[in-house]
């Protein structure tokens, strides 16, 4: 049955018909919809992991144990990944394991522009890049099934614009395996010296019979055009861009197998054109793999740069000099950045910290948009869970100088993900630190996914819930407390309580996302004229709802959802 399919969720549809029993992830755009994808196929157990260490070793575990796995990550999840995801690639794995990786080009949701085929290369494990959603689940199927042929962990490289595009899927029934059968064999699976020892000649041979494959693989496949002009070589999104951009002035050599790399097909296509030009996003991976290989009529990042995405009118203006706009538009349509929501609890808070010139080590989350106008909160992000161990760091060097005015935010979610690490060291090397974690009640930024702390699994059913409260104790927390962010006064009170104390601690501003379906809002405000004076102390918090006109403060209704906080700030009573 053919279907309309976007990417990630074509990408689930391949882990079901490939018969695939386990998936583990921790979601991050623009990966996460393959995991929630999955979690509808009932024959498929899925769960969201605490990070993508814990994930990928979970679905390694199920691989060994015989049932063929998946676990899923954006570019930066696996560098959190990159600790099993490397002995994996000596231990191999028992029935099929398939990694997938979604690349940001462009950097749409992410803090950094990271090329994951680096991490293929370096662990030397078999890497398979989709450029649509129908060949996503086909790479899929054919990823465990070479996983298992090649006694390798397979990863799967996607990109923001593959992950959520469509294009039509072909669909068929699922192939229902039984469990392979586990032997105990500790040269497999212990990797001690003695045994890894012998497991990296094992990589090093399994390296050379995958570059053999790569030669012949339909992966890789060459389209000739009789009245090309020269040869591309290209991969992923890339090669939709080349084909809309180009036509049939290119031959094209389109690698879906992107590590390890083949040669002599590459030289051979090489050798039928004067000029061949790589077109790959980020870095020149395939244009250094054809100088290794003595193919030097090339060209590509001298032409197209390292950085961003590869888009058509980039590539037709710089082969063909042409200058055309794919995307017809009829006006220019303005830039939306991103916002706290109206009602969003993180706010309150934010304006707090602002307002006493507070220096905040930030996270990676909803939070991070505290760092924008109007509140300019944020002084640092770095990675998920850095603003914990970052504040450690910063008051370790500049002591009872920063000591008092230094706090670190990190949301619920993260704080699971890595920053109860960060905690402990601070409580080990009594650090006096003030850590705030923003409670909102679920993972925010991804699009409302469960975590350990919500008391609900991946698909709803009731969980565990870690007490955040008990947890800071346990970790050697004394000074621990909870605050409502939609009151101002309670919470900057205990901002500068906390940061006065001469010991660590932990404050907690808990209040659920303001966009959870089972949040009752109060009904919207509104401004009376007559009483506002044009201050624009409301118009300080950042909220959306709020707008000036005519010299006056005016609300929203439609985006209003009553959180009060701006009717705190107001002076004059202005708003009711």
């Amino acid at each position: 049955m053919k279907k309309l399919m976007l990417g990630n969720q074509a990408f689930a549809r391949g882990l079901y018909e490939a018969g695939c029993r386990i998936v583990s992830s921790y979601p991050g755009t623009p990966s996460t919809e393959i995991t929630e994808e999955a979690a509808k196929y009932d024959e498929i157990y899925a769960e969201w992991a605490p990070n993508e260490k814990v994930a990928m070793e979970t679905a390694l575990g199920a691989s060994i144990a015989g049932a063929r796995a998946f676990c899923g990550m954006k570019h930066v999840g696996l560098n959190v990944a990159a600790d099993p995801l490397y002995t994996a690639a000596y231990t191999g794995v028992n029935a099929g394991l398939v990694i997938a990786v979604a690349d940001d080009q462009g950097m749409h949701s992410s803090q950094n522009e990271q090329d994951s085929r680096h991490h293929a290369i370096a662990s030397k494990v078999p890497m398979l890049e989709p450029s649509d959603s129908g060949e996503c689940k086909d790479f899929v199927k054919l990823a465990f099934e070479l996983s298992e042929q090649f006694d390798a962990p397979f990863i799967v490289r996607m990109s923001t614009r593959v992950a959520h595009s469509q294009s039509i899927v072909d669909t068929v029934d699922r192939e229902e395996l039984p469990l392979k059968e586990y032997t105990k064999t500790p040269q497999k699976y212990v990797m001690m010296p003695a045994f890894a020892k012998g497991r990296h000649v094992f990589v090093e041979e399994r390296t050379r019979k995958l570059t053999e494959y790569a030669e012949t693989t339909p992966l890789n496949r060459v389209e000739i055009s009789d009245s090309a002009e020269f040869g591309v070589i290209t991969n992923g999104a890339a090669y939709q861009y080349v084909k809309e951009a180009l036509g049939d002035k290119a031959s094209v050599l389109k690698l879906g197998m992107v590590n390890p790399l083949p040669v002599k097909l590459i030289q051979d296509f090489a050798a039928k054109y004067d000029k061949i030009y790589v077109i790959e996003e980020l870095d020149g991976i395939i244009e250094q793999h054809c100088r290794n290989i003595g193919v030097n009529n090339v060209q590509g990042k001298e032409i197209f740069g390292y950085i961003g995405e590869l888009p058509q009118s980039v590539i037709a203006e710089k082969l063909l000099g042409q200058k055309k706009d794919f995307v017809a538009l009829e006006e220019n349509i303005p830039v939306r950045p991103p916002v706290m929501c109206p009602g969003c609890p993180h706010r309150g808070l934010f304006y707090c910290l602002s307002k006493n010139k507070i220096t905040v080590s930030g996270d990676i989350g909803c939070y991070t948009l505290g760092a924008a106008a109007p509140l300019f909160a944020v002084d640092t992000t770095i990675c998920m869970g850095a603003s914990i161990s970052a504040l450690h760091g910063f008051n370790k060097a500049r002591g009872a100088e920063s000591e008092h005015k230094t706090v670190a935010v990190i949301g619920d979610s993260t704080f699971m993900h890595s920053g109860m690490t960060g905690l402990v060291n601070i409580a080990y090397n009594d650090s006096n630190s003030t850590v705030i974690i923003l409670d909102n009640s679920i993972t925010g930024m991804t699009g409302h996914q469960q975590n350990p702390t919500t008391g609900k699994n991946l698909k709803g059913d009731p969980a565990a819930a870690v007490n955040l409260e008990e947890l800071c104790r346990a970790i050697g927390i004394k000074r621990v407390r909870v605050v409502d962010p939609y009151d101002l006064a309670q919470t900057e009170a205990a901002i500068k309580e906390e940061l006065a104390a001469d010991e660590a601690s932990v404050i907690i501003s808990r209040r659920p996302c303001a966009l959870l379906k089972y949040v009752k809002h109060a009904p919207a405000l509104k401004v009376d004229t007559d009483k506002c004076v044009g201050c624009k102390m409301c118009m300080k918090l950042g909220c959306p709802a709020i707008s000036m006109k005519d010299g006056k403060a005016v609300i929203d209704h439609t985006q209003c959802v009553g959180c009060g906080i701006c009717q705190q700030q107001c002076r004059v009573g202005a708003i009711e």
